[in-house]
């Protein structure tokens, strides 16, 4: 009998001891939740920075690619080299970028550089450099004459 009672006694010391233990964790999970929920919140801001970061770039390349090859036609249509960088910079705007830089080759040629600005405060702009015209001599390319070869294959 003296038995039953010490082990009566240790069930009833074990379940006060683990309702006293419940209470002084009360609201831990609230901490942890909270303490999770910030860690994604800086990790959701790092990758909206690091995605504006690559779409400003894709938009640098694509004007610049574009601002080239209006500049490049200019050009070859005759119209001079003042009015091929002139086309190339208004083609830049047009593609919400701004022109750095503009120069016209004695081989038809266009170099141009814009930026366009990240939508991102504090990264400042993406830049990108494009040429187009017919290739350096020497490098394999078709150049101007080779895209009715082009043509022609496809």
């Amino acid at each position: 009998m003296r038995w039953r009672r010490a082990e009566h006694r240790a069930v009833r010391l074990d379940r006060e001891a683990r309702c006293r233990s419940a209470r002084q964790d009360h609201g831990s999970a609230t901490v942890v939740a909270l303490a999770v929920l910030g860690v994604i919140l800086v990790v959701a801001g790092g990758v909206f920075t690091l995605v504006g970061a690559v779409v400003a770039s894709h938009r640098a390349h694509a004007a610049a690619d574009l601002s080239a090859l209006a500049g490049a036609a200019a050009i070859a249509q005759g119209e001079g080299e003042g009015t091929g960088c002139a086309r190339a910079a208004a083609v830049a705007r047009r593609n919400d970028a701004a022109p750095v830089s503009c120069r016209a080759g004695p081989d038809l040629s266009v170099e141009v550089v814009v930026s366009v600005e990240v939508g991102v405060p504090g990264l400042g702009a993406a830049a990108a450099r494009a040429r187009a015209g017919p290739a350096p001599s020497g490098t394999g390319g078709h150049g101007a004459a080779g895209a009715d070869e082009l043509r022609r294959t496809n």
